[in-house]
């Protein structure tokens, strides 16, 4: 496994130390850890990491953090109704969560922005050469949650369900100096792509793990991972009316991962002045698409 050309020394270092990590056997402990129920124990896991991370539990619908019963649950805490205003124009896209832009712009036919000008193959990345060929030249943003962030992802705009895939992988960090380090990390993680069908066309949304996200979980399934697999996995929904509106919730992350979006090309424009680094809160504008004819 190749360092990426052009990453610091500090960044290939601390790449390097991730690489020997047992990944999957410490998510698998941080998994049990995070739903233990027992006071003392929970409730010195979440003192820790309000220690650890700046945590803003006034927006919270539960501001006093000892009132959860486990660490994930305050860990996926929901927000209070109005702390995250959905823009209900019809042609916004909104951010899925809050985070940090990793990369944000167009694909160069089906290659995708990592960092630094290093790219990754979209087909790699959802497991699927049909799948990824919609998107050709289209739009991308790739948005970093850090482990302070609140971790419910939501729709970016009202879209039907089509399918959804589990792609086993690794479980590297992917925190900015590991995807400064590593190439194609994205298409390497294990990760849960979601295919919609939107007034705009086709969208995608994929879930990307990492080190210590003890799971990762859909609304309409439940719990994707753990198990950790080994083999890919579908599951088809054409057959149902799964019909998620703008704003409304799509999963969940236990501790810190990324989210990509993807859309056509011609169908969707970002932002001006959103750049890699810029932050972004879920429900808020983040670029417009263009809605199809139906007449």
């Amino acid at each position: 496994m190749s360092d990426a050309p052009g990453a610091s020394p500090s960044d290939r270092l601390k790449a390097s130390l991730i690489r020997l990590l047992p990944a999957h056997a410490l998510s698998r402990l941080v998994y049990r850890l995070s739903r233990c129920r027992l006071p003392w124990v929970k409730n010195a896991l979440i003192d820790l990491y309000l220690r650890l991370f700046d945590i803003d539990l006034s927006e919270a619908r539960e501001s006093d953090p000892h009132a959860y019963a486990s660490w994930n649950a305050f860990f996926t805490r929901a927000l209070r109704d109005d702390a995250r205003p959905v823009d209900s124009a019809p042609e916004a896209i909104v951010s899925p969560v809050d985070g940090r832009v990793s990369e944000i712009g167009s694909l160069e036919g089906d290659r995708v922005l990592q960092a630094k000008g290093r790219h990754y193959s979209l087909q790699a990345l959802i497991g699927d050469e049909a799948d990824a060929r919609p998107y050709a030249d289209g739009r991308f943003a790739t948005v970093y949650l850090s482990p302070r962030d609140y971790h419910r992802i939501h729709m970016p705009c009202r879209g039907r369900l089509r399918r959804m895939r589990y792609i086993p992988g690794r479980l590297f960090s992917v925190a900015p100096h590991t995807v400064n380090a590593i190439d194609a990390l994205f298409a390497r993680n294990e990760r849960v792509v979601c295919h919609f069908d939107t007034k705009a066309g086709p969208m995608t949304v994929v879930l990307v793990g990492a080190v210590n996200v003890g799971a990762m979980e859909t609304c309409w399934h439940g719990p994707v991972t753990p198990p950790y697999g080994r083999e890919v996995q579908e599951w088809d929904y054409a057959d149902r009316e799964l019909v998620l509106d703008k704003g409304q919730e799509l999963g969940r992350f236990n501790l810190g991962s990324t989210v990509i979006l993807l859309f056509p090309r011609d169908r969707a424009e970002w932002l001006d002045g959103l750049h890699a680094g810029s932050r972004v809160r879920m429900g808020e504008r983040i670029g417009t698409c263009r809605i199809e004819d139906t007449n």
